[in-house]
């Protein structure tokens, strides 16, 4: 099974400078261990010590937000597309 990741800039140096990366899982949470066995480290900027995603990050499978969906729990299946988005706040 293949899901693509979108990478953001802020994170491609843990990705050798690449903006997508082919990675499987069968829920986000699965799809994060692939992610670290793939690019050592980048787990620990996409997760908190308990798993779950950063504050600052917002993650869609397929447009879709993963908190209005089943968290880290939201299934992925082949060709699913994962998006990483450093939220973005002014003032």
């Amino acid at each position: 099974m293949s899901v693509t990741v979108l990478v953001p800039t802020a994170l491609q140096n843990l990705t050798n400078n690449q903006a997508t990366l082919e990675c499987s899982g069968n829920t986000i949470a699965e799809l994060f261990d692939s992610l670290e066995k793939l690019c050592p480290g980048i787990k620990g900027r996409l997760c908190d010590e308990a798993g779950k995603p950063r504050r600052f990050l917002n993650l869609y499978v397929n447009s879709e937000d993963i908190r209005f969906l089943e968290g880290t729990e939201t299934p992925l299946k082949d060709g699913d597309e994962v998006s990483i988005v450093p939220a973005v706040a002014g003032g």
